[in-house]
């Protein structure tokens, strides 16, 4: 039984060993983040991959939605 607790213990290890990087990349093929930002005093939705790099700009959210699901990424909001 010792041995599944080591190898627990070593995952949780390399977990905690992440750098903020690292943090970002994860997710990275997966996940993109819809957030509002203004463009030329109007409000438009951003649609960026997890670490943070802009992929598209849409006038509305349910099209950032849209956009994000095309592109076999799941959509997250940030407020």
């Amino acid at each position: 039984m010792s041995a599944p607790m080591e190898t627990n213990m070593s995952e949780i290890d390399r977990i905690r060993s992440l750098s903020p990087q690292d943090m970002l990349m994860l997710g990275i093929k997966d996940i993109a983040y819809i957030k509002d930002i203004e463009v030329d005093g109007e409000t438009a939705f951003g649609l960026f991959a997890a670490n943070g790099k802009p992929l598209a700009v849409t006038a509305d959210r349910a099209a950032a939605v849209a956009t994000a699901w095309q592109n076999g990424l799941a959509p997250m909001t940030l407020q």
